[in-house]
């Protein structure tokens, strides 16, 4: 099954055809909802089921990035989950896309989670209480996947799978702000927390899409802002990988850790330690030589590589959790 991707180009991710086009082309239905938290900030919420006669094998929750949204790239990966029989909803994360929030700050990344489980546990309720449910979550999204699977409290429900793409356990010393900065995140934050100070070695688009079109397309987005990262989410951001690089052990749910070898915005090298130390029984990495951080972003070649892979994993997995062989390993 061919990636969505394929039909967009750099202004639309729908390519020459509109939404509704797209969907019904797919033969998805797409909602969307705003919903408010407990901080009472409005989230922005979408959805995208298969329409019969296609069956609905199971759910997956899809978790943005840092300076991502639900929409753009992101529902474009929805929309082959879908296409693929699983029901798919996403959030914007507060300070994204169209939620509110002051954009891309994210001081405490807690609360976050706290949306994540509460919408996605929601969604499954409605949707397929009863069917396998999984995250597939990219970039930042990747750390906050895992800190939901480590919530062990008693609504927390577990997951049968969450595959992880670029996932950030880590920051690469070559994105990483020079020294001696990041030593003084920890007083810019507490002084000035929303500061646009933090430098990079490079855009994140630039550095994340390898294809030129694709990474127009990306900067293209209504809801993408150019800037440099706050220094309380900055320094939120480097806790968050060292609470999760020394909590892998405590990973057990089972896994599919995909990353370009060449990403220089979340280290490889952590996801490969990630894969050692977490006590899943099913687990699988796939280091992609050459590719860059947006595994989306490649020449479409590597895209239907990496999302064959993916999808795969995914209906596997859904199969044996619906036969009552949830646990059995397989590569």
């Amino acid at each position: 099954m061919v990636h969505p991707v394929a039909e967009a180009n750099e202004k639309s991710p729908f390519g020459s055809l509109t939404p509704a086009e797209f969907y019904a082309r797919h033969s998805v239905s797409h909602s969307s909802e705003y919903i408010t938290n407990s901080r009472g900030l409005k989230l922005f919420t979408q959805s995208w089921i298969p329409l019969p006669p296609a069956e609905v094998i199971g759910t997956v929750a899809i978790v943005h990035g840092y300076t991502g949204e639900s929409s753009w790239f992101v529902q474009l990966t929805a929309v082959l989950f879908a296409e693929s029989g699983f029901a798919c909803c996403a959030i914007d994360h507060q300070g994204h896309g169209f939620s509110d929030g002051l954009v891309y700050h994210i001081p405490d990344i807690n609360p976050v989670v706290d949306d994540c489980v509460s919408f996605f546990d929601s969604f499954r309720d409605r949707y397929a209480p009863s069917l396998p449910s999984f995250l597939y979550a990219e970039s930042l999204g990747g750390a906050i996947a895992l800190l939901i699977t480590l919530r062990r409290g008693a609504s927390s429900r577990p997951y049968n799978g969450v595959v992880l793409s670029g996932a950030m356990c880590g920051i690469s010393e070559k994105f990483k702000p020079p020294w001696p900065l990041e030593h003084f995140l920890s007083i810019a934050a507490a002084v000035v927390p929303t500061w646009q100070v933090v430098p990079t070695r490079g855009s994140i688009p630039d550095v994340s899409f390898k294809v030129e079109w694709k990474r127009k397309l990306a900067v293209a987005s209504p809801k993408r802002r150019v800037s440099r990262p706050r220094a309380a989410t900055a320094q939120e951001l480097l806790r968050v990988c060292r609470e999760l690089q020394s909590r892998f052990a405590e990973i057990d749910v089972p896994l599919l850790i995909v990353h370009g070898g060449e990403d220089v915005l979340c280290d490889p090298a952590c996801v490969e330690k990630l894969y050692q130390h977490a006590s899943s029984e099913d687990k699988t990495i796939r280091i992609f030589p050459g590719m860059w951080h947006q595994l989306v972003g490649e020449p479409d070649e590597n895209v239907e590589l990496v999302f064959g892979e993916i999808v795969e994993w995914l209906t596997t997995r859904a199969a044996r959790a619906a036969s009552g062989r949830g646990g059995d390993v397989g590569a």
